[in-house]
């Protein structure tokens, strides 16, 4: 089910098609795992970020986001004062001890990772660690997914190289992205994970860099959105609507500014 609702509604991501069904898949038929799986997820605005992780929360319990085993923080709404900062980091410690003890495969779901402030997530390496049991509590069942901005720029920077070398994005390996990604990150001063002993000590598993989109992407984004609301596809108001957005570099107009954002309000104008 994971790698169907990947194959059909994402667009444009190959790496992460390939590295989240492979990373869970995995993650999930190990009956002996050593620690959680973390996942970190890096992109611009309306790339896939949010919707890759409600379809793996989707592929692990029925109600996916809503499951009272997924849990979602988000970093302006649940962390906003650089002053409570260690209020934050006993509540968080908390929060994930009390939800893992009920159900040792609960999913954390950390998002604007990007605007969280800068050692908070630390409080959460012991549970990211190697350990077998800590006061009682194994955490090697859970799953962790953090959704960033930061690393986009280098994304971009490596997916623009292979479009001006005449090479596709269908190209680019995750070797030619993840170590670079991950230096980015960790040196990004207006990162939550700017220094971060989870990338220190090589906690997170998988860095997954999610591609700018293209022009071609923004029109299969409006396709799926228009048949999910049952109605008939107009091969005009796509392009119309693919057309509306703005696209980087201002010279060469490749990647969409905005990814697949704004699609369904856009829709609303047309089809009202």
């Amino acid at each position: 089910a994971l790698q169907e609702n990947l194959d059909k509604r994402l667009f444009g991501q190959h790496l992460v098609s390939k590295v989240v069904v492979k990373a869970v898949r995995g993650f999930l038929n190990n009956t002996n795992a050593k620690k959680p799986l973390a996942l970190s997820l890096h992109g611009w605005t309306g790339t896939g970020k949010n919707f890759v992780s409600k379809i793996v929360a989707e592929s692990i319990y029925k109600r996916g986001l809503q499951s009272k085993y997924v849990h979602q923080f988000v970093a302006t709404l649940h962390f906003p004062h650089a002053h409570s900062i260690n209020l934050y980091k006993d509540q968080l410690q908390s929060w994930i001890r009390g939800n893992v003890s009920i159900c040792p495969r609960s999913i954390f779901i950390f998002d604007e990772m990007d605007k969280m402030h800068a050692g908070l997530i630390d409080s959460i390496k012991p549970f990211l660690d190697y350990y077998e049991l800590l006061d009682g509590v194994s955490y090697r069942q859970a799953i962790f997914i953090f959704l960033s901005n930061a690393g986009a720029e280098k994304i971009t920077e490596v997916a623009l190289d292979f479009w001006r070398n005449g090479r596709t994005r269908e190209d680019i390996q995750l070797t030619d992205i993840q170590n670079a990604l991950s230096v980015s990150v960790f040196n990004n001063k207006n990162s939550g994970f700017w220094h971060s002993t989870l990338i220190d000590r090589n906690l997170i598993d998988y860095f997954i860099p999610f591609l700018p989109l293209e022009y071609k992407h923004v029109k299969m984004c409006v396709r799926v959105e228009i048949e999910s609301r049952g109605y008939t596809v107009d091969e005009d108001i796509m392009s119309r609507i693919a057309d509306e957005m703005t696209y980087f570099p201002r010279e060469e107009r490749i990647y969409s500014d905005k990814g697949c954002k704004t699609v369904d309000a856009k829709l609303d104008y047309y089809y009202d």
